[in-house]
């Protein structure tokens, strides 16, 4: 079967010919049906962020946003011709605490690997093997967005996290925050546009007009906020704080700046992973007294387990197709997999399809 796959020598990125995978017992074989591409892939292939190959191997096959069927179910219970998207992190020990509890999203680092990010295999090949409890369904009628599922579930883990930072009173949010109009800032303002946990969305980016991505901020009904005008710290001034902030940009100064943004008992979440260090000042003291007196929260969010995913995968069925169509710029098969990669302003979702 045909694969992409980083070479770390260079690094590399390679198309390759590799033996088709046979399911361990409990394990499933799922034949892929299309792999998104977000800025974590690129910044692997640069050989700026993981890119360890799995043990006894000399490669990485990549892709870790993935959807495929099920072609043979292998005693595991699953429904082969079932669309599913897996998980992307697997236990180091199988018999840890949070692999038994399906909790490896809050594991400890060098307790997991992450397909296609580091130590594991990934999707972005014809078949892969996995056990069902690393599965989500995906809704038939979206088997074609399925590669959204994975990205998606972060915005559904950052909000079961806000929320759950809130238990303790009657939170009543009315405006959600998205920093970054990147292809997951952009993927979060619909979830949370199309939600109903908030009345009023704002999506920031520094961006001119005329612009496909602000076209896209004011068709799902949120406002643009143009970061060139209006900093993140100058947020709530200008427009009203908001209860809630979803941070996608990996600037080390918007996780400061999200707190000036919040409402008093509002909730931030960053999820961004800064491209280098950075150094500027802050006024620690006014810093951590607004923390403290308007009860506001800054939590960091990575990963996402199974309840993220089918919390995502139900929203994807019910978005209609036309918000996902507008959100992927390109779709490319194996024989233009550099295209696939590249970068541009106007990129958003490049995805590579096992199915043209």
């Amino acid at each position: 079967m045909q694969a992409v796959a980083l070479v770390p020598d260079g690094p590399e990125l390679r198309v390759i010919e590799t033996e088709r995978p046979s399911p361990d017992d409990g394990e499933a074989l799922i034949r892929t049906l299309a792999v998104g591409i977000d800025g974590s892939d690129r910044r692997i292939v640069a050989g700026e962020i993981g890119g360890d190959v799995p043990a006894g191997a000399d490669h990485l096959v990549l892709g870790h946003e993935a959807v495929g069927v099920v072609a043979d179910a292998n005693g595991t219970g699953l429904a082969e011709g079932e669309v599913v998207a897996p998980l992307v992190r697997r236990p180091v020990d199988a018999g840890s605490r949070f692999a038994e509890n399906g909790e490896l999203d809050v594991a400890p680092p060098g307790t997991f690997h992450e397909c296609g990010i580091t130590g594991a295999h990934g999707y972005m090949a014809e078949y892969f093997t996995a056990n069902p409890e690393h599965l989500a369904s995906v809704p038939d009628s979206r088997a074609e967005y399925g590669f959204f599922v994975e990205p998606a579930s972060l915005l559904e883990k950052s909000l079961e996290q806000a929320f759950a930072a809130r238990s303790a009173f009657a939170w009543r949010p009315e405006r959600a925050f998205v920093l970054g109009n990147g292809n997951l800032g952009l993927l979060a303002l619909a979830r949370l546009a199309t939600g109903d946990e908030f009345a009023r969305t704002y999506c920031l980016g520094r961006r001119d007009r005329p612009d496909p991505t602000i076209d896209f901020i004011e068709a799902v009904g949120a406002t643009y906020v143009d970061s060139r005008e209006t900093p993140v710290a100058d947020f709530a001034d200008t427009h009203a704080p908001a209860d809630y902030v979803f941070e996608t940009t990996g600037y080390p100064k918007h996780a400061v700046d999200a707190v000036r943004a919040l409402a008093p008992n509002g909730v931030a979440t960053v999820q961004g992973i800064p491209e280098e260090s950075d150094s500027f000042a802050v006024d620690c003291g006014a810093f951590h007294s607004e923390l403290v007196v308007t009860n506001k929260a800054l939590l960091g969010v990575v990963n996402s387990r199974r309840s993220h995913f089918e919390a995502a995968a139900e929203w994807l069925g019910d978005v209609p197709k036309s918000v996902l169509d507008d959100l992927v710029t390109g779709i490319y098969g194996l024989d233009e997999i550099e295209a696939a990669f590249a970068n541009s302003p106007e990129t958003l979702k490049s995805v590579v399809s096992f199915d043209l």
